[in-house]
């Protein structure tokens, strides 16, 4: 075995975790090696949020353009093409990818093109982009090297050309009819995005609701838009098998509460979940444990059962989102660098759907309240009370939040609507806080601005006091 490369901390995968944190440790002073074996940005960068985001604005341009004449505003017949909408994704991706590469040389990072895997404790072999194989060994290791799309067993998915949410980017024609299996965050925005790109969409999904983490009542506000869209939606319905005709037509049969059905259509996209990528790490040769999903095993501060070595980001079962990986990220940097204490304990975990309008979440569903057993109430206004939203013709959609009934502190909201993520992360910085509910229904915001409807939001709980009052 050839001599290895010996270094203070290597890390495995160039994932929004993972860059920072080689930066970080370089500039304290640690010999700092990342390898990275596709590209440097991991899935965020490269087929997660910035490709697809670059793609929902295309489809959104497409969907106001032809909106325009509600507005007093008439132009031509609105066609898409696709090769435009792929450059201008790929132009941006490639200028986030090359940042990324430019702060890990001027961190003095060592970039390694190649596949990293386990040999023995803190001892890993590396497989060069070139061919070459070397060896590094490090007292400190930290393996990000994320998830990536699942494939149900579906019957005759195997010998049926599909898409995932990285192909179906690159596609340089529009599906007549895309099939749509699962009715999670990735098929619904992917689905509304080819609907609005001009395709016939079908969304068949096993659960008797849309996006298994909502509220029933938030599930069904959505299902309503992607209908009033003009898509197709199967609750309770699974996938039985698939094949595809030779004239290339995919024919997905079905079981749902009417009984079997065909459906055809030219395109299917699996949206099923993720797995994560440990399967080339040999793991067990570090003493590294995953749990029966493959994820990697580590504690509340990011450390898996091997001192010295830690997980962060998706491979390590984190919730599935950059900023969460950026957060595992600033756990680790404070706890190596700054004999920080910090912990994943008890931390928010944000997230925004990007269908149109936008779905934010924060915090706990009432579902999950009730469960809890907490002493809750419930404010909740559909977006068409919203000046601001009615004024620009995008009155689609409902903010729900859930009140601790005991200390007026926000423990969780929903907001379906036009810039939803950013009126969610207001309530979020309202959480941080700890303020009560009736700070936000007493403050002065501007008109009219979307931030107005926290006032009427919060007001509709004294109303039902009053009302309760005098009944």
């Amino acid at each position: 075995m050839a001599q290895a490369q010996e270094y203070d901390a290597v890390i495995i995968g160039s994932g929004q975790g993972g860059n920072p944190l080689a930066v970080a440790l370089a500039e304290a002073g640690f010999k700092t090696a990342l390898v990275e074996r596709v590209h440097v940005g991991g899935t965020c960068i490269n087929e997660g949020c910035t490709p697809t985001k670059t793609m929902v604005a295309s489809a959104r341009a497409a969907y106001l353009a032809r909106r325009a004449g509600m507005y007093g505003v008439h132009t031509g017949p609105v066609s898409v093409d696709m090769h435009e909408v792929h450059m201008r994704k790929r132009e941006i991706v490639q200028s986030f990818r090359q940042g990324g590469t430019r702060r890990l040389a001027e961190g003095h990072v060592d970039l390694i093109a190649g596949e990293a895997r386990f040999v023995g404790p803190k001892k890993l072999e590396v497989r060069l982009t070139e061919g070459e194989t070397i060896f590094l060994t490090a007292e400190t290791i930290v393996i990000n090297t994320g998830a990536r799309p699942a494939d149900p067993p579906l019957p005759g998915l195997d010998s049926v050309l599909h898409l995932n949410s990285t192909t179906i980017m690159e596609l340089d024609e529009i599906p007549s009819h895309l099939l749509v299996l699962g009715g999670g965050y990735v098929g619904l925005e992917f689905g509304q995005m080819f609907r609005r790109f001009g395709s016939e969409v079908t969304v068949v999904q096993r659960a008797p609701k849309l996006m298994g983490r909502e509220d029933p009542d938030i599930a069904d506000e959505v299902a309503g838009i992607l209908q009033e869209d003009g898509i197709r939606i199967l609750l309770n319905t699974s996938g039985d098998r698939v094949e595809r005709t030779p004239d290339g037509t995919i024919r997905l049969t079905v079981s749902g509460p009417d009984g079997t059905e065909v459906l055809t259509g030219s395109h299917l996209l699996v949206a099923a979940g993720r797995v994560p990528n440990t399967e080339v790490l040999n793991l067990g040769a570090a003493g590294v444990r995953q749990n029966d999903r493959g994820f990697v095993v580590v504690d509340d501060r990011l450390e898996t059962d091997v001192p010295g070595m830690y997980a962060i980001g998706d491979v390590a079962g984190s919730p599935q989102f950059t900023h969460i990986s950026y957060d595992d990220y600033r756990i680790l940097r404070a706890n190596l660098l700054s004999n920080g204490r910090r912990t994943t304990r008890d931390r928010m975990v944000p997230y925004t759907m990007f269908i149109d309008p936008q779905l934010g979440r924060i915090g706990l569903t009432e579902q999950q309240a009730r469960m809890q057993g907490r002493h809750i109430r419930v404010a909740r206004i559909p977006m068409s009370y919203v000046a601001r939203a009615i004024e620009v013709g995008e009155a689609r959609g409902v903010v729900k939040v859930v009140i601790d009934a005991d200390t007026n502190e926000i423990l969780g909201a929903a907001v379906l609507g036009i810039e939803g993520g950013e009126i969610m992360a207001m309530l979020e910085i309202a959480m941080i806080g700890k303020l009560p509910y009736t700070a936000l229904r007493d403050a002065v915001f501007a008109h009219p601005t979307l931030a107005e409807l926290l006032n009427t939001l919060f007001a509709t709980l004294d109303d039902e006091a009053l009302s309760n009052h005098t009944s």
